[in-house]
């Protein structure tokens, strides 16, 4: 395992942890704030699934879409995974390769910023919801080149996972891993690992897919900014 990449990509891992959840425990603390918030990400994962019906119906494109809509946008509390993977950091770094730490990392940085854009919109946006509320938040609460460079890490973890499930022998090791992972309380970081792993190696090349992704996501974007 090399050194330097393992290092570099579980201290980004953990300080993108560690701003995340402070972040999220800033929100939860206001009370009219948590509720837009809520609203905003139920609204948002709601627009998902109808941006993406047909990928959601694909055999073959369907586990990784469902994956990509319920651990990275879904309208749920990531604080348990987010508090695990924290305490387990420089054990994963042990166990795992590089570029699943690399993912990770990848993967908590965009939860990230879509939290901070989210938030943005929150304090924008009037309940209840409906696009063009939405678009006008949209507009105001974050600039288009975070808005593309949330697209353009979307693609990245993407073709990081599709990568990772061509390892040799890594769907095993993770599900082995899967009973030690819950007696130790860490079942929804497990989750999360074994989950994207096992979509994408289901699916296979993924090209399509992101670009499918990419291409309606940029759409969205250009017109909720040209309104």
């Amino acid at each position: 395992m090399a050194r330097g990449l393992e290092g570099s990509a579980k201290e980004r891992l953990a300080d993108a942890l560690n701003r995340v959840i402070a972040l999220r425990r800033q929100l939860e603390a206001d009370g009219a704030m948590a509720q837009r918030w809520r609203a905003v990400k139920s609204w948002q994962s709601q627009r998902l699934q109808h941006t993406y019906p047909d990928l959601l119906a694909s055999p073959r494109y369907g586990p990784a879409c469902r994956f990509f809509l319920d651990e990275l946008y879904a309208a749920k509390d990531f604080s348990q995974r987010d508090n695990e993977a924290l305490r387990v950091v420089p054990k994963l770094a042990r166990m795992l390769p590089d570029r699943a730490i690399e993912t990770m990392a990848l993967a908590v940085e965009l939860d990230e910023l879509s939290e901070t854009l989210d938030a943005r919109v929150a304090g924008l946006i009037r309940l209840p919801i409906d696009e063009p509320a939405y678009a006008g938040a949209y507009r105001g609460a974050g600039t288009y080149e975070e808005r593309a460079r949330q697209i353009e890490m979307i693609d990245r973890i993407g073709r990081s996972l599709e990568r990772l499930a061509r390892i040799p022998f890594l769907s095993g090791m993770l599900h082995m891993m899967r009973a030690p992972a819950e007696a130790a309380g860490l079942g929804h970081l497990h989750h999360f690992l074994a989950s994207g792993f096992d979509s994408f190696k289901a699916m296979g090349e993924a090209g399509e897919f992101l670009a499918t992704i990419r291409e309606r996501e940029t759409a969205l974007m250009r017109e909720w900014f040209a309104d």
